[in-house]
């Protein structure tokens, strides 16, 4: 894939190099990046083990400590699917009113590391009568944030974004297959909110993940995502933010093995 001169001189400045520094003093230069979503913080510590190395993610140049429940704080890496894969245990959102630099700033930092790869996860609101706990193959998505991770005239073909070769693999192990909206947040949809995404041809919404995916694209790193429904939209009951976390938790097994399966495509 080329890579428009244009997105590393925008994105990979000083604070992005600083972060990768930190980043490959873990356990050396990065193959690939995994950030997990609400309740899958501890999904990777009986299916790999102990990390060869962790950090704070508070700690890297540029990025917040998660402060979202269901989220960990920590990254770490580990030597798995033919290299080294860091893994953030959780993420910094657009909701908490810090702009779009600390959302994308780890990813800056990984790809200035190194890595080649991507597979982003998250927990969602679902707009089909599909079942809590199944978990979506991302293939496309649509940016309802109002934001970007590129300010004036940097124009970016986001067509691609999702990997076809990485996708596919998913769909080798995910429940569904579709497309996933990114609202900022940190209120949930109305039901006329819901019916329009719905009609827009959108199958789960969120709040994180596309200014990740978007900016690991701009420079030339194969993305990959999965969705985890977490809450059905169209329920009657009202949201409950721990019966999110707890159904995205549930779906562990099956966004561990998406994640090996990704990261070998």
């Amino acid at each position: 894939m080329s890579v428009d001169p244009r997105f590393p001189q925008a994105l990979l400045d000083d604070e992005a190099v600083a972060g990768a520094r930190i980043l490959t003093s873990l356990a050396g230069r990065p193959d690939a990046l995994v950030a997990l979503g609400s309740g899958l913080s501890e999904a990777l510590d009986e299916a790999w083990g102990a990390p060869a190395a962790t950090v704070s993610l508070g700690d890297i140049p540029g990025v917040v400590a998660p402060v979202a429940d269901g989220h960990g704080g920590e990254l770490r890496a580990y030597e798995a699917c033919g290299g080294v894969v860091l893994v953030a245990t959780g993420r910094t959102h657009l909701y908490e009113g810090l702009g779009v630099r600390p959302v994308a700033a780890l990813a800056r930092a990984a790809v200035a590391a190194g890595i080649s790869r991507a597979v982003l996860t998250n927990a969602n609101g679902c707009l089909k009568p599909w079942n809590l706990g199944d978990v979506m193959a991302i293939t496309d998505h649509v940016n309802l944030s109002g934001a970007s991770p590129f300010d004036g005239p940097l124009f970016l073909d986001v067509s691609a974004v999702w990997d076809a070769q990485m996708t596919q693999a998913l769909r080798g192990v995910c429940q569904r297959e579709g497309t996933y909206a990114i609202l900022r947040g940190p209120e949930y949809q109305t039901m006329a909110e819901t019916r329009i995404l719905s009609g827009l041809g959108v199958d789960c919404v969120g709040m994180s993940t596309v200014m990740e995916a978007i900016t690991l694209h701009a420079l030339g790193v194969r993305v990959a995502g999965m969705s985890v429904v977490s809450d059905l939209s169209f329920a009657d009951g009202p949201t409950d933010p721990t019966a999110v976390v707890e159904a995205a938790s549930a779906a562990r097994q099956t966004v561990v093995a998406g994640i090996e399966a990704a990261l070998g495509a």
